[in-house]
């Protein structure tokens, strides 16, 4: 059987910037096409000292474009368009101006203006001298882009253009393409035909007929986390309480608004699962006494009497078998990562995802979201902030890589 290339109907984006790396560019290119990819180059002004547009232009079989206008008759090349037609960007060379930009969000030409507007994977291979790589503002950059989901492709060591010999060239064309390939390759689907419990949503205890302990919780991360489970091809099975939108469809979903109500469903499903994950935000306490009717104001205070509610998660986890996994998650105001990795030792889990509310637009209610994954061998994944759905999927990608990784 012939081998299908990970390259083959791909949409590649490549923005070269200034830098006399960028000699090796129409190789890269002529590897992707000959690969089967399709490619379109965009080039900083300053690239044009380096390689010519005509060059690119063949060997891609596109344009070579560099500017905003095409003419002075209004035409021009829409930045969001180029951005949300790409599969993967890579910038190559990456200087360390366009690193800086990229990290600072300085939009000054029709590359930038690409890059802001990506919704897709972004790749960078630097390019400079090693005193340049290894000062600290563009190491300092470096990291900020890599903790945002940029991937890196490490610069090798080798005789520089200034003469100089260390870290700081280009990585070669096929090295590249190699990273790249590795990225596009179909990677195994570790959730493909599981069957999946999810929990999401806040639980409400009820004080009487009209009122009840809450919180914040919205429902959309578990929703999200749902919804990718359904398209990775799992059986989902999703318990939920509180919610403001509606649970995605093609799973089985049910509402249980109190915690029992909760434990009691999941209790009743969990056996026959091959993953728990527990994204609900269950109440800790409820009434004691819940009045039959509406407690009509008269006193200056109210005295309830509250009591624990069941430990879904760690009530779970005691019941575990060998082949099921347990994934919970850990919502935090102080010392985060402490009461993260204590969730995920005392309930005897195999991963925990930890939130934060000291970043404003992460945690309830809002679109976005930032988590960190802390597994039990102590493998720790870093989710910048994005949307929920973003954040399920990459969160979903690397739980299955792990889990791939330690169960096989």
């Amino acid at each position: 059987m012939l081998r299908k290339s990970p390259f083959k109907n791909r949409k590649i984006l490549i923005g070269i910037t200034g830098g006399i790396a960028a000699y090796k560019i129409p190789q890269l290119v002529r590897i992707l096409k000959k690969e089967g990819a399709e490619v379109q180059i965009v080039l900083s002004e300053s690239a044009k000292n380096f390689v010519t547009p005509q060059t690119l232009s063949v060997l891609s079989e596109k344009p070579a474009l560099s500017d905003f206008f095409k003419s002075n008759q209004g035409d021009w090349n829409n930045h969001v368009h180029l951005g949300l037609w790409a599969d993967l960007i890579l910038i190559a060379p990456a200087g360390a101006n366009t690193l800086a930009k990229m990290t600072h969000g300085i939009c000054d030409n029709l590359l930038m203006s690409v890059i802001l507007s990506a919704r897709c994977p972004i790749f960078v291979a630097p390019a400079m001298d090693l005193d340049m790589w290894i000062h600290p503002s563009t190491q300092t950059n470096i990291q900020t882009l890599v903790d945002r989901g940029v991937h890196l492709i490490d610069p090798e060591e080798g005789s520089l253009a200034s003469g100089l010999e260390g870290k700081g060239r280009m990585a070669e064309p096929e090295n590249i393409a190699q990273f790249l390939s590795a990225h596009l390759a179909p990677k195994p689907n570790y959730f493909l035909g599981k069957r999946v419990l999810v929990s999401a949503g806040g639980t409400q205890e009820a004080i009487d007929p009209v009122r009840y302990i809450g919180n914040h919780s919205s429902g959309k991360m578990g929703f999200a986390i749902a919804e990718q489970l359904i398209e990775l091809g799992a059986d989902v099975e999703l318990v939920y309480g509180a919610v403001t939108i509606a649970p995605p469809a093609n799973c089985h979903s049910y509402q249980t608004l109190s915690a029992k109500a909760m434990k009691a469903k999941c209790d009743e499903i969990f056996p026959t699962c091959d993953v728990l994950i527990m994204a609900a935000a269950v109440a800790d306490y409820h009434a004691v006494d819940v009045a039959s009717e509406k407690i009509k104001k008269s006193d200056d205070a109210l005295t309830l009497t509250l009591a624990k509610n069941p430990d879904i998660l760690k009530s779970l986890s005691e019941t575990k078998k060998e082949h099921q996994v347990l994934i919970g998650f850990a919502l935090e105001t102080e010392k985060e990562e402490f009461h993260a990795l204590e969730k995920l030792q005392k309930k005897n889990l195999d991963c925990i995802v930890l939130n934060s509310l000291k970043n404003p637009n992460a945690g309830f209610a809002v679109d976005t979201n930032e988590v960190t994954l802390y597994c039990k061998d102590g493998e720790q994944f870093h989710i910048p902030t994005q949307q929920k759905d973003q954040v399920a999927a990459a969160l979903l990608n690397k739980l299955g890589e792990w889990l791939t990784k330690t169960t096989t």
